[in-house]
């Protein structure tokens, strides 16, 4: 992976184990809890002294990989067609033919159950993890978010999506939205969508189905992942 190649990692600083904590010092100055920490990767996703494999985290979702190292993965794990999917893929397996703000409905705690793995309390400063987690949750730790049986589309970490990164979404010249859109064909950022455990209504709010954010090819965090996809007959709106 890319911060394997480059030796670190931006994690968040209420995740560092304790010799990350001890040995690392720099700050991301716009957003301070962002900490850069030396071995930090997929493997070490809160730093050294942290390990998926020794601490159990094999079901939690991969984080520390770029976009470039995800694209990459998808291709090589299903070869007969596996990428990213695009936004507008995203976002039709997000909603399964609904239009509601979340992908269960329009609660984001439908009668006081949690659905999601979101900042729970005062961001950055208390999380109260009334969710059952304060970082990353194992992939099936919540029932299943819509009828397509999809896990996590909102919350527990950012996905990449293939497409460029473009202020707004694709339209067409008159600025209706277009069926099945593809983002511009060249940029210097890439979509990320679905929010994470870190995002709460007081900070990023981003943990809507129609949110999105972005960050360039080579940037890996501790809270952003992606998923993989490749084409299919369904018809998720019919169906």
């Amino acid at each position: 992976s890319e911060s394997e190649r480059y030796g670190w990692s931006f994690v968040f600083e209420r995740q560092l184990t304790a010799q990350a904590n001890a040995n690392s010092h720099q700050a991301v100055q716009a957003a301070p809890w962002w900490i850069r920490v030396d071995g930090a990767s997929w493997r070490q996703p809160d730093g050294p002294g942290s390990d998926v494999f020794a601490d159990g985290r094999l079901d939690h979702p991969v984080v520390h990989i770029s976009w470039t190292d995800a694209s990459a993965f998808c291709n090589w794990a299903h070869p007969t067609g596996g990428r990213l999917p695009t936004e507008a893929e995203w976002e039709l397996a997000a909603r399964a033919g609904t239009r509601k703000r979340f992908p269960w409905g329009s609660s984001l705690t439908p009668k006081g159950v949690h659905r999601a793995n979101v900042w729970q309390g005062k961001f950055p400063s208390n999380n109260s993890a009334s969710d059952g987690y304060v970082g990353t949750a194992p992939v099936k730790s919540f029932e299943q978010q819509n009828r397509l049986g999809v896990y996590h589309m909102i919350g527990n970490v950012w996905e990449w999506v293939s497409d460029y990164w473009t202020i707004t979404h694709p339209q067409n010249d008159g600025g209706e939205p277009l069926q099945d859109p593809q983002g511009p064909p060249t940029g210097t950022e890439r979509t990320k969508k679905g929010g994470s455990y870190m995002c709460h209504k007081s900070y990023c709010n981003r943990y809507r189905i129609a949110a999105r954010s972005s960050n360039s090819e080579d940037t890996g965090t501790s809270n952003l992942g992606f998923r993989c996809a490749s084409s299919s007959e369904l018809d998720v709106e019919g169906s």
